[in-house]
């Protein structure tokens, strides 16, 4: 009989994980989730932690006269919500404001 030894603790991905190598970089994804009826909620994930939240927020909600807040999630941090489909203005106030590079968002839904 042939004794095999399998690492437990092996992680394919761990190199990845610590290198620039493509595919590893954070993205900033910029969601829209439907109410009711014709209403919106738009939410950006993804931010870097040492932005303010608060001020970015404050911005957007001056930039395109909507409404929104900061919300803590255990799991994903904190998101910024915003009334509307608010996606591409977002994206494109990110990129201008020099907060992320275009190429680092990532725009979902319909």
């Amino acid at each position: 009989m042939v004794d095999i030894q399998i690492p437990s603790t092996f992680d394919p991905f761990a190199e990845a994980k610590e290198s620039d190598a493509p595919g590893t970089k954070e993205y900033v994804h910029i969601r829209i989730q439907q109410r009711n009826g014709k209403k919106s909620l738009t939410t950006v994930q993804g931010l870097k932690k040492e932005f303010s939240y608060e001020k970015i927020l404050k911005d957007l909600k001056k930039e395109f006269c909507c409404n929104g807040n900061v919300v803590n999630c255990k799991d994903l941090g904190k998101i910024i919500q915003l009334q509307g489909d608010q996606r591409k203005n977002v994206s494109h106030f990110l990129v201008h404001a020099n907060l992320v590079r275009k190429d680092s968002i990532k725009i979902h839904g319909f």
